[in-house]
């Protein structure tokens, strides 16, 4: 996208400084974020449920004919068809202005699609992590950060944890290989020599036995400083 074309290095806001690498980019699935952050099934099948509600009710009615109730019929589904396109169309928007990105001394998050913005969480802040992966591969790592300035939940939005309105935690939302990127961040967490005296990076069971990742042993993993 133009917003980002004068970036000295894709997704990040300046040239990293000496002795700071760049692990991992990544950005989320477009489907991931229209299913689980847009909702656009749940939409879809409340729209399915409008049209045949309006239809049958038309019928009911007795006063149109077959006709009319047909073309009624047609511009509610074309109705509801506009609406879930324009939603698929903002998960792609979102997907093509974000980007993720782990270095061996913090995250980067840049994202926005009207109003583009960067994130930057160094690893020596990050008090823990979650991972939860879906069955398509792709999935979710939430970081809670220690700091005293409370992130905005709207400004963050989608790349945010849900329903932690009271302190919002940034994620890395639907991204693809999400096992091996929070693996590779728990080497940068072990590595940093920053880090925090205990840290805990929950990877579920599940999650481990679904990805088949031999490098991870448990599903909770220390850190210590």
């Amino acid at each position: 996208m133009r917003e980002y074309e004068n970036e000295p290095i894709p997704g990040l806001p300046e040239r990293l400084p000496s002795g700071e690498r760049i692990l991992w980019q990544g950005a989320p699935s477009w489907w991931g974020i229209a299913k689980r952050a847009l909702h656009i099934r749940a939409v879809a099948i409340y729209l399915a449920i409008i049209v045949v509600w309006g239809t049958t009710s038309v019928i009911a009615n007795g006063q149109q004919v077959p006709t009319d109730i047909v073309i009624f019929a047609l511009k509610l589904t074309a109705l509801s068809f506009t609406a879930l396109a324009a939603l698929a169309f903002y998960a792609h928007l979102v997907t093509r202005s974000t980007l993720y990105t782990l270095t061996n001394r913090r995250i980067v998050l840049r994202f926005g699609v009207a109003l583009p913005m960067t994130m930057n969480v160094p690893l020596k802040a990050i008090a823990s992590a979650d991972l939860k992966v879906y069955r398509d591969g792709t999935g979710d790592i939430p970081i809670a950060v220690v700091s005293e300035r409370r992130q905005s939940m709207v400004v963050l939005w989608p790349h945010v944890r849900p329903w932690r309105t009271s302190k919002p935690e940034p994620m890395l939302r639907c991204i693809r290989n999400a096992a091996d990127v929070a693996q590779l961040l728990i080497s940068s967490l072990n590595a940093a020599s920053t880090a925090p005296a205990e840290m805990r990076i929950r990877i579920p069971r599940s999650a481990i036995a679904k990805t088949k990742s031999k490098s991870v042993a448990s599903s909770d993993h220390t850190v210590a400083a």
